[in-house]
């Protein structure tokens, strides 16, 4: 298996290369030369396996379908490793559970910082040690996050051999809880930068020192933001893990609809999507800050700046620069390279949008690639925690609450609609205090973490003062 830039490169790279590179030399995302295609024969077999073995093994026979550069023993063992009951607190790894008529809720948020994004970090520590390991190298990964990528990448790779963490977040517009678990970390490895501006302009920030070729070189520069392929392959094998569980048979079909912010989530998908797992209906659930919604209703991508990009009660999705969207657009244009960068490197680059809504590429999409959408606002949020709360007794997170919103209005009659969860409530513990008038439970072990020590440095929204950060905390 191959992989290519999308926007052209001529380059092709083997999966442990991309693992540790981040962005392609050209500026663009990797992705597979092709989809491994799955048949109902082969999902049947999956189905068997995922019953009878569980979860890590599922994740090893979706993960060696896009690996082969790693021993295959060695890739179970990984895998097997990773999605433990130890680790996630269940044996199903990401149990599905029903909340009313059609509607089911995908628990992908048992792991040890309680978001979804565990499940793919988890692996993507394990898969870093290992080739690392391999190679006798060492790799400095430079994150951005609006939330729970920063403790899902620190928690994953604290303590790792041959791995330092410098992880940029917008300094105060994550919730007191999100904060505490990056900043509270005293290991060594782990280096928090709080980032005067948005998560875009974090964002800007590594997709600039991952350009500067030299300096990525130097310091040996990586990313675990979703713009690395493997932490988004990682996220494929749940959509196929919800899609068994919800299904007695091969011939039925289910909708997923996914809290949506920078794209990798749903994108992950797409991708099974495209493999063939049978997919109704991706439905993109956006915020109060809708680029993603606006572009699915009338096909134009417009970026807002810092000053437009509001800040919410579902603050992991305050983004309105969406990375992994070039991935999808690229499919959607037919794997053109050249028309991908010229949207991508010119279009948004240097006038902050595009507009595919007169290409037929575009008007065809809903139904090749299943994809429709919605957004939710803060008094949508209130309503929805309370009612699903005072209805079914269950207690969902500010950014659930936005899918569960959304997806109540996408409902097909005999498809089922899986929400995908993102993070348990106690996360945003205001908001829901708000909505019910009572705070979320609080797991033990994170008993008193916003009193703890804090270990951050504040600098302005300026990649040269973090690539200074950066060489100080290395050299």
């Amino acid at each position: 298996m191959l992989y290519l830039s999308t926007r052209g490169h001529a380059d092709r790279k083997r999966f442990c290369d991309i693992l540790l590179e981040g962005l392609a030399p050209d500026g663009g995302l990797y992705l597979p030369e092709r989809y491994p295609q799955i048949d109902a024969a082969r999902l049947g077999e999956l189905r068997s396996i995922y019953k009878e073995q569980g979860y890590a093994a599922l994740a090893f026979e979706i993960l060696s379908l896009y690996i082969d550069d790693i021993p295959a023993e060695d890739l179970r063992a990984l895998c097997a490793k990773t999605y433990t009951q130890q680790v996630f607190g269940t044996a199903e790894i990401t149990p599905l559970r029903p909340l009313e008529d059609g509607l089911w809720l995908e628990a992908l948020s048992n792991g040890p910082t309680l978001a979804f994004k565990d499940m793919a970090m988890q692996l993507l520590g394990n898969l870093f040690e290992y080739e690392l390991g391999r190679r006798g190298e060492e790799l400095n990964i430079l994150g951005a996050t609006s939330g729970d990528t920063g403790s899902a990448a620190e928690y994953a790779m604290r303590g790792k051999k041959g791995v330092r963490v410098f992880m940029t977040s917008p300094r105060g517009r994550m919730s007191p809880f999100q904060q505490a678990q990056m900043f509270s970390l005293q290991d060594a490895n782990i280096h928090n930068i709080a980032i005067e501006g948005v998560f875009d302009d974090c964002q800007d920030i590594v997709k600039a020192v991952s350009n500067d070729h030299a300096f990525k070189a130097k310091y040996k520069i990586g990313t675990v933001n979703s713009i690395n392929w493997a932490r988004l392959l990682a996220q494929v094998v749940y959509y196929f893990a919800g899609y068994l569980q919800a299904t007695q048979s091969n011939d039925q079909k289910v909708s997923f609809t996914v809290p949506s912010g920078n794209f990798g989530n749903i994108c992950a998908g797409h991708v099974a999507r495209q493999m063939g797992l049978p997919i109704e209906r991706l439905v993109v659930a956006t915020n109060e800050n809708d680029v993603l919604d606006e572009f699915f209703r009338t096909g134009a991508y417009v970026v807002r700046g810092s000053e437009h990009t509001y800040e919410t009660s579902s603050p992991s999705m305050d983004i309105s620069k969406a990375s992994n969207f070039e991935r999808f657009v690229f499919d959607l244009l037919g794997r053109d390279g050249q028309a991908t960068r010229e949207l991508f490197a010119e279009g948004v680059a240097r006038q902050g949008r595009f507009d595919l809504g007169g290409n037929p590429l575009f008007q065809e999409a809903a139904a090749r690639f299943g994809f429709v959408s919605g957004k939710s606002t803060h008094a949508d949020r209130l309503a929805t925690i309370r009612n699903t709360f005072e209805r079914f007794g269950t207690m969902i997170d500010t950014h659930t609450a936005d899918g569960v919103k959304v997806a109540r209005e996408q409902l097909q009659a005999g498809v089922p609609m899986i929400v995908l969860e993102t993070a348990l409530p106690i996360k945003f513990a205001a908001t829901i205090e708000e909505a019910l008038g009572r705070l979320p439970d609080r797991p033990a072990k994170f008993e008193g973490i916003e009193d703890l020590p804090k270990r951050v440095t504040d600098l302005p929204a300026d990649a040269e003062q973090v690539k200074a950060y950066i060489a100080r905390h290395c050299d």
